[in-house]
């Protein structure tokens, strides 16, 4: 695995992942591998469903080939929407439906008061609303589904890295399987609409979190890399505290970092709608 991670990171991770884990390694041996489809499941609850909303306060550190390095500080606000009708007798614990994700910015001056929001659908014919609010201009932006795999504020993570990939909208493969990781290979069903050609994940076997990701261009050469660098588990929810994305390419990349980690909060519904861009909910953004 010296492969892929740098030792001390890894080590890290994995103790962190290990402790976290309430049933013992031993008692997987004696169950049968889950399908591809339910790794996919639950790899996506795990990252991005973790209690019925939740909030955090972000760190995010974007540095550039030149080692020059720029910060922005910002709170980010999560709740799942109430399950339709369809869904109505699953289990809260797996849910994995339709969120709204709204991220406020704090420092530095020049992107003080910007918001944005998401309206994530997993309905293969719906796109995910986004919405971006400048406050030097005093206008609300719509972000076009054709933009959701450009930059996020400048940074190395796009904008649908925020609220994840529907996974409705890949085809994926199991390629491996090791003592510790399933491999899962991800190729798009619409290879048009992205720039990339498929990526890898390296999911832990026993918590199902993704640990790393990789993708790779139209000639098959790796060009961007996702790694968790640090997890805990706040309120007893398995959480990403600290991740990097790396630029294969240029060499640059952009760290977040995540504190006063939050679930359960009860979010109301109205303030992931626009007004909200223009008057920040501040008792639950904090100072």
């Amino acid at each position: 695995m010296k492969r892929y991670f740098k030792s001390g990171i890894l080590v890290t991770v994995l103790m962190a992942l290990t402790a976290s884990w309430s049933h013992p390694s031993a008692a997987r041996e004696n169950e049968s591998e889950p399908s591809v489809q339910q790794i996919v499941e639950r790899t996506n609850q795990v990252a991005y469903y973790q209690g019925k909303d939740g909030r955090a306060d972000v760190n995010m550190s974007i540095v550039d080939d030149q080692d020059r390095e720029r910060i922005r500080k910002f709170t980010i606000l999560r709740r799942d929407d109430v399950p339709t009708e369809d869904q109505a007798d699953q289990d809260p614990n797996t849910y994995a439906g339709d969120q709204r994700f709204y991220i406020y910015f704090k420092a530095p001056p020049d992107v003080k008061d910007t918001a944005f929001m998401v309206w994530k659908h997993v309905a293969m014919d719906q796109d995910d609303d986004r919405w971006l609010y400048l406050p030097g201009l005093d206008l609300v932006k719509r972000i076009a589904a054709s933009d959701e795999r450009t930059s996020f504020v400048g940074s190395h993570f796009f904008y649908e890295d925020v609220s994840g990939r529907n996974i409705n909208e890949d085809e994926h493969e199991l390629v491996d399987v090791t003592s510790t990781y399933f491999i899962l290979e991800n190729t798009p069903k619409e290879p048009e609409r992205v720039e990339f050609s498929r990526y890898k994940m390296w999911i832990h076997k026993d918590t199902y979190l993704p640990v790393q990701t990789e993708y790779y261009d139209k000639r098959g050469e790796a060009y961007r890399r996702y790694k968790v660098l640090n997890v805990s588990r706040p309120q007893g929810f398995l959480t990403v505290m600290k991740s990097r994305m790396e630029d294969l390419r240029s060499g640059g990349h952009t760290t977040i970092e995540y504190s006063r980690v939050e679930y359960d909060v009860g979010l109301p519904t109205d303030i992931f709608t626009e007004r909200y861009l223009r008057k920040p909910p501040m008792k639950y953004i904090g100072k």
